[in-house]
This record gives structure tokens, C-alpha cells and sequence, in this order.
């Protein structure tokens, strides 16, 4: 009988989807409603009010996500080597996870050079107006394109979590096990 990999699955399930969720929500919700503030000098100060309140809750996804990937790993680590295209997913998935994770804190970085700049005048989260100064707007930028990619790549996570939920069919099992011999 298969050993049952409940608590891993679940913490790195709902890690990822919660890291996916919460930062295309913000990427959409928080960075649209900050552009909906009146004053152009508070709508970075609400903008980054809201990706504080976020970033605790985000940071105890990507642990209970990364938590919950070492358990799965650990425990289907005979399957990864003895089975043909688990191993490429598994290292790809781990490429992809790093650059998620790097994309993540360089955007929190560049957040929090934002609220240090104080209420300086923008057009959004995300969005420099021509009397945003230089350092301000360089970072906005930054984080626009980095806020995008995060989702773009959890996203990518969830598709290969997908592929590797396939790769564990009885009938890929025995063919990755076969060709894994053969080979």
C-alpha cells in the first residue's frame, strides 16, 4: 500500500496557492486601489500599507510551502531517481521555486525603499507620475515588473505541480521505471 503524504501535500498546496493568490491579488487589488486614493502623495503610503499587512501571511506561505516540498521530496526520493522525468520536473521546479523566491524579496526590498521615500507623489502601487523622484520611480518600475513575475512564476509551480501529480499514475510510474532501466 502507497504511504500517504497528507501534511506535506497540504502545506505545500495551500503555501502555493496562497504565495499565487496573494500576490497576483495585490499585484491587481492593492496596486488598483492605491491608484483610486485622491492625493497622489498617500497613494504609495496605501499601496505599501497594504503589502505590509501582506507580507507576514506571504512569508508563512512560502515556509509552509517550502516546508511542505523538502517532506514531499524526502519522501518520494526513490521515485524522483529510479522513475525517467521525475528527476528533470523536480530540478526544474527547483529552478522555478529559487527564482520565485529571489523575485519575492526583490520586490520586498524595493517596497520598502518606497515607504522609506515617504508621501511623495505617484500615480499608483506601481506607477510613477513625472513628480515622483528618480530613486522612486526606478524602484516602482522594478516592481512592476517583478510583481507580475511572481504570479507568473507560482503560476508556473502550480502547472508543474500538475505535471508531477501525472508523472505518479500507476500506468507513468511503471513506463518511467521501465525506460529508467532501460537507459
Amino acid at each position: 500500500m502507497a504511504e500517504r503524504h497528507t501534511l506535506a501535500r497540504s502545506l505545500h498546496e495551500l503555501g502555493l496557492a496562497a504565495w499565487f493568490g496573494g500576490s497576483l491579488m495585490g499585484t491587481i487589488g492593492v496596486n488598483g486601489a492605491a491608484a483610486e486614493v485622491d492625493s497622489p502623495r498617500q497613494r504609495a503610503r496605501v499601496a505599501n500599507a497594504g503589502w505590509d499587512r501582506w507580507s507576514p501571511v506571504n512569508l508563512a506561505a512560502i515556509g509552509a510551502h517550502l516546508a511542505g516540498s523538502a517532506l514531499l521530496v524526502m519522501g518520494n526520493k526513490g521515485r524522483i531517481a529510479g522513475q525517467k522525468g521525475v528527476g528533470t520536473t523536480s530540478v526544474v521546479k527547483t529552478v522555478v521555486t529559487g527564482a520565485a523566491l529571489g523575485a519575492t524579496a526583490y520586490a520586498r526590498a524595493l517596497g520598502r525603499k518606497v515607504t522609506a521615500a515617504g508621501d511623495v507623489p505617484v500615480e499608483g502601487g506601481t506607477e510613477p507620475s513625472p513628480q515622483t523622484p528618480d530613486d522612486v520611480a526606478a524602484a516602482q518600475r522594478k516592481l512592476n515588473t517583478l510583481q507580475w513575475a511572481i504570479p507568473a512564476l507560482t503560476g508556473t509551480l502550480v502547472l508543474l505541480d500538475a505535471l508531477m501529480g501525472e508523472q505518479q499514475r500507476p500506468t507513468e510510474v511503471a513506463a518511467g521505471v521501465i525506460d529508467r532501466l532501460r537507459s
